[in-house]
């Protein structure tokens, strides 16, 4: 970073360590103090913007609330590793997802077998209870490193159309789509946080009990019918899910407005 002082301004409205924090903050997103990178000392700063300790502080505070910074006891702070996202305003499968933005992703096959449908699950794909269907288990790899656990149904005679070793290396919606002539139509998605029980732990490198973002996803064919149920579990510390929403708006164009219909009493 330059040795000219960044420009802050004691005299705005805007609290100094806010200011502090910007500018940090902007060095980090542009690069400059790139991922995993020590960050300057709480010495270093003080005399970089002139200011107290405590003001640097609050302003490493809020670095650290926003994920951007990381503190290691005796040795400082850290620039965090950004988290790889997925955009969910459109159907893709990971590997369809990620690999448009240049990464790496790698298909660990733990399970393949078929079983009668568990109640959820029947439920979900409109089966009967104790219907056949594929169990599918599979660890996704970004750049070599786990970052979720897949498991996935399928009703049998769609199940029994892929391929092992295939799984090994494609997303199940272009083996749907391609190999098996199923043209896909949207899906419908639950997201919450768990835990993470001990199998889905090890297969993702973390300790038992670390909070995972857990997916429910229910895909449909394009003409309504569900073909796959899934339950998606991610690493919270290396990826996120985002998706756009818009503002619902009335016939006339406007946002929605919610009146008040509480009939006010009248002054005699």
């Amino acid at each position: 970073m330059s040795t000219r002082r960044p420009s802050i301004s004691p005299e705005s409205h805007v609290p100094l360590y806010t200011q502090i924090k910007d500018v940090l903050r902007t060095g980090i997103l542009d690069g400059r103090y790139p991922p995993m990178s020590r960050m300057p000392s709480e010495s270093e700063l003080m005399t970089m913007f002139d200011v107290s300790r405590i003001t640097i502080r609050q302003a490493l505070g809020d670095l650290q609330k926003e994920g951007l910074i990381f503190k290691v006891h005796g040795k400082g702070s850290f620039v965090s590793q950004p988290k790889t996202f997925q955009n969910v305003t459109s159907l893709q499968g990971f590997a369809e997802a990620m690999s448009e933005s240049g990464h790496e992703i790698i298909n660990r096959v733990v399970q393949l077998r078929f079983v009668p449908a568990p109640a959820e699950v029947a439920a979900q794909l409109g089966l009967a209870e104790g219907s056949g269907v594929a169990e599918i288990h599979r660890v996704r790899l970004l750049n070599r490193s786990p970052v979720s656990y897949e498991v996935t149904f399928l009703p049998e005679a769609l199940g029994k159309r892929l391929k092992r070793t295939e799984l090994a290396t494609r997303d199940i919606f272009l083996m749907l789509e391609n190999d098996c002539a199923v043209p896909l139509g949207h899906a419908d998605l639950a997201i919450d946080a768990i835990a993470a029980a001990p199998d889905i732990a090890d297969a993702l490198d973390v300790k038992k009990g670390a909070p995972l973002l857990r997916i429910e996803r229910l895909t449909h064919d394009a003409d309504g019918e569900p073909v796959d149920f899934e339950y998606l579990y991610f690493r919270g510390d290396t990826f996120q899910y985002r998706l756009r929403i818009d503002r619902e708006r009335s016939a006339a164009g406007a946002p929605r407005v919610i009146r008040n219909r509480q009939k006010q009493s009248k002054n005699n």
